[in-house]
């Protein structure tokens, strides 16, 4: 049975838009989604496709996004990934060495749309930190040395050299991410209750 993963972008994160797990959950059972499980609280979950009808994970992130927007009263940008994309994005990974020894301070940033290269040759290029970036796999990969909190390299900042919105996840939660797909995999059946 196939699973997604579905990010959400830009959630729990200071004041703004807030979705709770409860209602991550309940607009993808509201959407025929099953096995629905999220993972922290930062908008990760993880479903097969249930009763949806959805046969891709962009169906996933979709039919999520339209019950959320009815559950929270507001838009909530969502991408999807299969199960397989994730196992893809692992495997093409350039910093394995952080990947073990930080995982915490290496991000993947998943564009919504694609991902323009020659923007981010440019951005390594004028970056004045020691953030390694590496595209591969059609995200970006970023190794912040230094930390996350303190680069010059900002969600908007990326976002422009990307040339779409990105949603990012460190490396711990990338591995959680295809731990709960696989597991998914093997558990569908039907939407959650």
């Amino acid at each position: 049975m196939a699973a997604f993963a579905v990010l959400l972008r830009a959630v729990n994160i200071g004041p703004g838009l807030r979705v709770s797990s409860a209602d991550l959950r309940g607009a993808a059972e509201d959407a025929g989604l099953g096995a629905a499980r999220t993972l922290l609280n930062s908008g990760n979950l993880v479903v097969t496709p249930g009763t949806s009808g959805a046969s891709t994970a962009d169906d996933a992130a979709r039919l999520v996004q339209e019950q959320l927007a009815t559950r929270v009263g507001q838009d909530v940008a969502a991408v999807g990934l299969s199960a397989a994309r994730l196992d893809e994005i692992a495997a093409a990974n350039p910093f394995p060495a952080a990947a073990r020894d930080d995982p915490s301070h290496l991000q993947v940033h998943v564009p919504f749309g694609e991902l323009d290269a020659a923007g981010i040759a440019k951005l390594d290029l004028a970056s004045p930190g020691r953030e390694m970036l590496a595209t591969a796999a059609g995200v970006l990969y970023v190794h912040y040395v230094d930390g996350i909190g303190r680069s010059k390299l900002t969600p908007k900042v990326i976002d422009t050299a990307v040339g779409a919105p990105t949603t990012a996840r460190n490396w711990n939660t990338v591995t959680k991410l295809r731990t709960a797909c696989a597991q998914a995999s093997g558990e569908d059946s039907g939407p959650v209750g």
